[in-house]
C-alpha cells in the first residue's frame, strides 16, 4: 500500500494547502469511512465542477493548485480527493474511464465535437480492506442545475455516475475502462484529449467561466 499513501508530484498530500483543506473537513471524525465520507463531500461540493478548465500545464494539474483555484473537471477533482485521503493516511488511487456524457451543454458539446469524455477520472480509496470508487465531479449545484441526483458515497459502496437522471433520461454510459494508477499519467491523458478535442485546445482564454450557468439556461 505504500505508493498508494506516498506524495507525488500531482498527488502533493504533503503540501500545505491540501493538509490544511483535509483537516479542516475532517477534523472531527475518527473512522477512516467517516474521514473519507467527510473528504469526499468537501471536494465534491467545495470545489466547483468546471469541464471549461483543462489546463494543459503540468502544474495546474497539482492538488494543491487546483485546490487554490477553487474550480476544475473530473481528473482534477479526483486528484484532490486522493491527494486528501492520503495527507490522512488513508490509500488512494486514481481510475479512469472514457465515458458518454449526456449531463452536457450546447456550447460545451460544440467545443469538444463529441459527448464522449475520454479518461474520465475518479478516486479509489481503500476501506475496511477493500478498493472503493468515489466520484466527486459534479457538485450539488450543478446537478440541481441539469436535474440529476447528486452522487452520495457512504464509504462502503462504488459511487459512479448513475445511468439515468432522475426523469429517465440518458446521463451517463460507461464504455472504455482504463484501470486504476498510483499517480496521475498526465502526459497520456492529455495527448488523448487534445487528439479527440483539437477544437477545445484552439483557444483556451475564450471558454466559458462558468459552466453551471450554462446548465441552468438550458434546462
Amino acid at each position: 500500500m505504500e505508493k498508494y499513501l506516498t506524495p507525488t508530484d500531482y498527488i502533493d498530500s504533503d503540501h500545505p494547502a491540501v493538509i490544511a483543506f483535509a483537516r479542516q473537513n475532517c477534523e472531527s471524525a475518527e473512522p477512516q469511512i467517516e474521514k473519507a465520507v467527510h473528504l469526499y463531500y468537501a471536494v465534491r461540493d467545495g470545489i466547483r465542477y468546471n469541464p471549461y478548465s483543462l489546463d494543459p500545464s503540468k502544474a495546474a494539474m497539482k492538488a494543491s493548485a487546483i485546490l487554490n483555484k477553487g474550480n476544475g473537471y473530473c481528473v482534477a477533482k479526483a486528484v484532490v480527493l486522493a491527494a486528501c485521503a492520503r495527507s490522512q493516511q488513508i490509500p488512494a488511487r486514481l481510475g479512469f474511464a472514457d465515458v458518454k456524457n449526456h449531463l452536457n451543454t450546447k456550447r460545451l458539446k460544440k467545443l469538444m465535437g463529441t459527448d464522449i469524455f475520454v479518461y474520465h477520472g475518479y478516486t479509489e480509496l481503500f476501506l475496511n480492506n477493500t478498493w472503493v470508487k468515489a466520484t466527486p465531479a459534479f457538485n450539488l449545484e450543478l446537478c440541481q442545475n441539469f436535474n440529476v441526483r447528486p452522487l452520495e458515497f457512504d464509504g462502503t459502496k462504488d459511487s459512479i455516475f448513475h445511468p439515468f437522471d432522475k426523469s429517465g433520461n440518458l446521463h451517463m454510459e460507461y464504455v472504455k475502462e482504463h484501470g486504476t494508477f498510483s499517480d496521475l499519467p498526465w502526459d497520456r491523458i492529455l495527448a488523448e484529449s487534445m487528439a479527440c478535442y483539437p477544437l477545445y485546445f484552439e483557444d483556451l482564454e475564450r471558454r466559458s467561466k462558468d459552466f453551471s450557468a450554462e446548465a441552468l439556461e438550458e434546462n
